[in-house]
């Protein structure tokens, strides 16, 4: 059945000019044996309707550890890392194939896209990975974007292809991003348990109470994935993007959607939008270091827009260098802000509670007055 037209979500999708669109394992494989071609041809035909509407279109798209385990023969999902990568490398060639087979047949190109979060966590690379995905764009191909499964540790993966798709949508400064599930959407508890539960339709991305409703206590759906789906627009609001969670098994969702269709749960971006380069420090998944600062400076930080400086810090910890991005923490163990760091590590200690007027006679020279220059750094979301 139809849902309404909302008077406000329809600008979400219906005027956006950038898409990025997340399908989930179970709605591009066949109850996970391998790829279900007739469900990629089907989101295929409904991508090229987007480019017939003049949208650009980024696909996240998961199956190729299925895709892999079909080819293989094995019924199990494996447990050990280097089976899983081996998954992941033969599973790659069906998925990439299926896609470039369907795109084909409707006269367009796609490309595969392998990322890890080193690939976005290092200023190059991440400059690199932006235009070759706006080149892609710029010549109507659509990039179909995975985690690169096959070489991920745990210090470099994103984790999950939600994730994945909040930090592609801020990479390419994408205007919506679509995350299609086996959900309806987001809703205010667990509608299998509670018969008053009701569809979140509209909503903040950054109000803390979704993170409940998608992960708290008594929230089975949440704790099924939920919680990342809401976590994933929190993130991407960052760039100023909204996101739509909806279900992928609505016939013509996403033509529905840009024809201004209410369907699902649309979590909206504030009004702020951090400048590029303070949203790649956002977007680092992991830090070099971490360092601790007083009340008064954790105060400093979050109201007055305040530089770091070395008298506020009571710890540090971990290893990094000079241009590194670190996490500064208050006495709780709550993320204020991240940046750059002016310092490595070992100087960082020997520096801290210092004034600025002894750095130099501490060290023997004075890189910067600043632990982390307020321009160089991104002050953290209260996570509710």
């Amino acid at each position: 059945m139809s849902q309404p037209i909302d008077p406000e979500q329809p600008a979400v999708v219906a005027q956006a000019r950038r898409l990025v669109v997340k399908v989930g394992s179970s709605l591009v494989t066949d109850e996970g044996r391998g790829i279900d071609h007739a469900a990629v041809a089907r989101w295929v035909q409904q991508i090229a309707g987007l480019h017939a509407l003049g949208k650009d279109v980024i696909l996240v798209s998961s199956g190729a550890i299925a895709e892999g385990m079909k080819r293989l023969g094995w019924t199990r999902r494996p447990r050990e890392i280097p089976q899983l990568q081996a998954a992941a490398a033969v599973g790659q060639m069906g998925l990439a194939q299926a896609y470039e087979t369907a795109f084909s047949a409707r006269g367009r190109h796609c490309a595969q896209i392998l990322l890890t979060h080193a690939d976005l966590a290092n200023r190059r690379r991440y400059l690199n990975a932006r235009s070759t995905l706006l080149t892609l764009l710029s010549h109507h191909v659509v990039p179909v974007i995975n985690e690169n499964d096959t070489v991920v540790t745990d210090e470099i993966k994103v984790g999950d292809n939600d994730t994945l798709g909040a930090l592609v949508t801020n990479l390419v400064e994408a205007d919506a991003l679509i995350i299609l599930t086996d959900q309806s959407g987001l809703y205010s508890a667990d509608p299998r348990r509670d018969p008053q539960a009701r569809l979140v339709r509209d909503a903040r991305a950054d109000d803390p109470a979704l993170a409940d409703m998608a992960g708290g206590a008594g929230s089975a759906v949440g704790k099924g994935g939920m919680l990342t789906k809401v976590l994933a627009a929190r993130r991407a609001a960052q760039s100023g993007a909204h996101t739509v969670i909806a279900s992928g098994r609505e016939p013509e969702v996403l033509l529905r959607l840009a024809a201004g269709q209410a369907i699902g749960s649309c979590l909206r971006a504030g009004s702020g939008k951090l400048a590029a380069r303070k949203q790649w420090m956002a977007d680092h998944l992991q830090v070099a270091g971490r360092v601790t600062v007083d009340a008064g400076a954790a105060r400093r930080l979050r109201e007055g827009g305040a530089s770091l400086l070395p008298v506020g810090v009571t710890e540090v910890a971990g290893e990094f260098e000079r241009g590194d991005v670190i996490e500064v923490v208050d006495q709780q163990g709550r993320e204020v802000a991240r940046g750059l760091s002016n310092y490595a590590a070992a100087e960082a200690r020997l520096i801290r509670g210092a004034p600025t007027a002894r750095i130099e006679s501490i060290l023997g020279f004075i890189e910067q007055p600043e632990l982390i220059h307020r321009d160089n750094m991104v002050l953290r979301p209260s996570r509710g």
